[in-house]
């Protein structure tokens, strides 16, 4: 988790700071690269059987996801319409739930293949150096793509509202509530095996980790919906209803009623599927010249996915499972307040 979101945390900044200079397919470019790179240093990890040396290659890999979500992220709110900023991010995060739910399934099948440890080595091995051959090949594909450069757009933004960065005061609470909301996100999942345990008689940790997948699918079913919905009602007022839905449900979690809990926490999944994008999409929108750094910041945000776990982690060994289910309420409360401000200027 350290190695993982610590890459997010560092490198947002850097690559921001480079988008600022030679543009957003800069970042993407620099993104995909990294990501390539620490997809073919498992290779050499998996020969060394070194723990240390997969934790640097998930790092590497870790800071490509980093810049490709700081620049492909505002790279999507500003191509277009403020107006279907929200949307459009939607639209595009959409296709990260299909891989989060697919990609496990097809890691399943091709990591665990093998006989033995050999057999399973080298399958490891094959399916890092496949990956990085796609994505260095999508790399080319952009390389040779002309992508708007926006720089100029951005500028014409600024001269109209020439505040600073810190003055965005939606800027500002958008970042404080990325925090807490992929904070709750990576933590109603990284308990769910133990709360399902717990809270459904007869339910094995292998049947658990089967419904996780169910959730997983809500996830991504609720972005494809909820981005069609978009077209109809108003981001922000579905950014409250959905958070207001989950601090209900979350009071259900709390409660832990024997199995309707389960479909309470399983529903969750779904009303989170939009946070992420709309959160980020609203506290981007009208920066201007500003955008690529304010991006960096919302995606250092995310280190909240590698704090709030690690407390719901000392809240579980203290009281319960249950219990812990009480931060991510909280979490979901800041970001109805948000919502709700949100709506209010409009």
């Amino acid at each position: 988790q350290s190695a993982y979101f610590g890459a997010y945390f560092l490198i947002a900044l850097p690559a921001g700071l480079l988008m600022d200079k030679y543009g957003y397919k800069a970042g993407i470019l620099l993104g995909l690269c990294l990501y390539a790179t620490g997809a073919l240093l498992f290779m050499p990890a998996a020969a060394a059987q070194s723990f240390q040396f997969f934790l640097f290659a998930l790092f590497v890999i870790a800071c490509g996801l980093g810049c490709l979500e700081t620049a492909a992220n505002p790279y999507a709110t500003v191509l277009g319409s403020p107006a279907g900023a929200e949307r459009r991010l939607n639209l595009a995060q959409s296709f990260n739930g299909l891989g989060q739910f697919f990609g496990p399934l097809i890691g399943g099948a091709l990591f665990f293949s093998g006989a033995n440890s050999a057999d399973t080595t080298q399958s490891l091995q094959m399916t890092y150096l496949v990956i990085a051959a796609m994505v260095l090949l999508v790399a080319v594909l952009i390389a040779r793509t002309p992508l708007p450069d926006l720089r100029e757009q951005e500028a014409e933004v600024q001269q109209h509202n020439p505040k600073t960065l810190w003055q965005h005061r939606e800027f500002v609470t958008g970042v404080i509530t990325q925090f807490f909301y992929v904070g709750a996100q990576v933590g109603v999942g990284a308990f769910f095996i133990n709360y399902v345990t717990e809270h459904w008689a007869q339910m094995s940790s292998q049947q658990a980790a089967y419904l996780l997948s169910v959730a997983m699918l809500s996830f991504m079913f609720g972005r494809f919906f909820s981005t069609w919905l978009m077209g109809r009602v108003n981001a922000q007022l579905m950014l409250l209803i959905y958070a207001l839905i989950n601090v209900a449900l979350c009071v259900v979690v709390v409660l832990g009623f024997e199995g309707v809990s389960v479909v309470a926490l399983v529903a969750m999944f779904f009303f989170m599927s939009i946070m992420f994008p709309t959160l980020f999409a609203m506290g981007v929108k009208n920066l201007g010249a500003h955008t690529k750094r304010g991006s960096s910041f919302m995606i250092m945000a995310i280190v909240g996915g590698a704090l709030l776990p690690y407390v719901m982690g000392l809240v579980a060994d203290h009281s319960s499972t249950a219990v812990a289910y009480l931060l991510p309420m909280g979490c979901f409360v800041i970001v109805a307040a948000y919502a709700r401000a949100a709506l209010k200027k409009i």
